[in-house]
């Protein structure tokens, strides 16, 4: 199983619109960043693991699930940097690819030591907006398709239906 783990505010401070939305509200920031990753996790059917940094909070690591993605809040004392090590050396094995979403480059150099592959925060961009315009044409498709009857009926007999159907008769 392919299991994509996220920076998520290396992604945040990365990323235009995310960084537009973090200076007026962090969480709406996060939540629009769950959401972008939530469609990227249910078209691609990878395992998605959203880490955000909690250093400074009190408190212990929280997990949650939303849109079937997996978001972490690190414990007191944690950086995201040391949770996502720690969730690469717990996954990657032979069944299991780990991708890690960071532009911090230490980071990176740290995860490819683990056995972990990097995709920075502008790949993940490029391939969620790929995403989109694959999406966009499938859907595109899907109109342009005529859809045959499952039953032969006569043009006569398919007007009337159409009349009941709107309610005209």
């Amino acid at each position: 199983m392919n299991v994509l783990v996220v920076d998520g505010y290396n992604i945040i401070g990365d990323w235009e619109e995310l960084k537009r939305i973090k200076q007026t509200d962090i969480g709406q920031a996060r939540d629009r960043l769950i959401e972008l990753l939530a469609d990227y996790q249910a078209f691609t059917g990878m395992r998605v693991i959203i880490v955000f940094d909690a250093y400074y909070v009190k408190g212990t690591e929280s997990k949650l699930k939303e849109h079937k993605v997996e978001i972490i809040y690190t414990k007191e004392n944690e950086t995201a940097d040391e949770c996502i090590e720690r969730i690469v050396k717990e996954l990657k094995n032979v069944i299991n690819q780990v991708y890690v979403a960071t532009s911090d480059y230490a980071e990176q150099r740290t995860i490819f030591g683990r056995g972990a592959l990097r995709i920075s925060a502008r790949e993940l961009y490029i391939e969620l907006k790929d995403i989109d315009r694959e999406i966009d044409q499938v859907i595109d498709q899907h109109h342009k398709v005529k859809h045959k009857n499952k039953i032969p009926l006569d043009k006569h007999v398919l007007d009337q239906f159409e009349k009941w159907r709107r309610g005209d008769e």
